[in-house]
């Protein structure tokens, strides 16, 4: 081969280039620590497929996921200092930031909330309204989180104050479901597979669903967005290239999950996560498929149906002015989707 002096130049340039692409693909942060409240609901079903599918350790991460009893749990050990990530319900980013604890969600996992509000059939068997429920214990996953915020919702939609029920908090798998059956609870707030199992059962009577992604647009008045990755928005600012192979793995289980039939599921879900019935799970599962975000990307108008949902039980929420766009970022699921277009 002929050296020139053009042939030098492209040489040394190609030097520069790829140590310096390496360096940007360089995880900052190979060990990442995930918090997440009740891993076996069908909730948190795309974190799930990506650690099983080991789709994290394909990013080159090595991803420890930490059960907590509910998303509120699982927040505080990210505020705490024991856990990087949080998987877990959008709305706690606005939360935050009306704290003064600025929070960033990075990937979408679920496009509705997949919440269910159900009353007993054995406490409550003449249910007519949500008044009803005056002065009744209703079980949700943990106080503070998700299941708990749809249930103060409900009851502002129905006139009444969050003081107007005891909460308790049972956690999101076969502890709901003693906890209802054995009456120590009047109504439930909890999500799939133990919503399905109560159904299916006739234990509960279903006042309000949001598996559904149209029904939960009309509940809520927009796209309310749901199971997502975030973490300070400081760590997102300081390990973009981490918080990138994050998005791409879930991105990717998202993808899988869109395609997935009832064998598929069976074949990676833990024997644990069934509850006792694979049948009721798979069914579960079927039916979530379309909650599933497709892509990872948070609806623009999500930030806003969420803010209002809270400053419906939160008065103090309903006064303050604050940068919604602050909360979440589709930079990192644009680009997931770009490396995986079809999973």
């Amino acid at each position: 081969m002929k050296v020139t002096r053009r042939n030098l130049l492209v040489a040394g340039t190609t030097a520069i280039a790829l140590p310096s692409l390496a360096r940007a693909q360089a995880l900052e942060k190979k060990k990442v620590t995930i918090a997440v409240g009740g891993q076996a609901a069908l909730y948190y079903v795309s974190l799930m497929v990506a650690e099983r599918l080991k789709y994290f350790a394909a990013e080159g991460l090595d991803a420890e996921i930490v059960d907590f009893a509910g998303g509120a749990k699982a927040l505080q050990a990210v505020v705490g200092g024991s856990a990087d990530v949080v998987s877990g319900a959008f709305e706690h980013t606005i939360n935050m930031l009306s704290k003064g604890q600025p929070m960033k969600a990075f990937v979408l996992a679920g496009r509705a909330p997949q919440i269910t509000l159900g009353v007993s059939r054995k406490t409550v068997p003449n249910y007519k309204a949500v008044t009803d429920l005056k002065g009744k214990t209703v079980g949700v996953t943990a106080p503070g989180s998700s299941t708990h915020i749809l249930t103060n919702f409900v009851l502002a939609k129905a006139g009444m104050k969050p003081t107007d029920v005891s909460v308790v908090g049972v956690g999101a798998t076969t502890t709901a479901v003693a906890a209802l059956r054995a009456g120590k609870i009047d109504a439930i707030s909890n999500v799939d597979p133990v919503i399905t199992i109560l159904e299916r059962a006739g234990d509960i009577t279903v006042i309000s669903d949001t598996r559904n992604v149209e029904q939960a647009d009309r509940i809520f008045g927009g796209p309310m967005p749901a199971a997502c990755l975030y973490a300070p928005a400081s760590f997102v600012e300081k390990n973009p290239n981490t918080c990138q192979a994050l998005a791409n793995a879930m991105v990717r289980a998202n993808r899988w999950i869109h395609r997935a039939g009832a064998s598929d599921v069976l074949k990676i879900v833990p024997e644990s996560y069934l509850l006792g019935d694979s049948a009721v799970y798979v069914d579960a599962f079927l039916k979530a498929k379309g909650a599933t975000s497709p892509d990872g990307l948070f609806p623009d108008k999500g930030p806003e149906t969420a803010l209002r949902a809270l400053a419906s039980v939160d008065d103090k929420l309903a006064g303050m002015k604050l940068d919604l766009k602050s909360v979440y970022t589709n930079e990192f699921a644009r680009k997931a989707n770009l490396k995986y277009p079809t999973g």
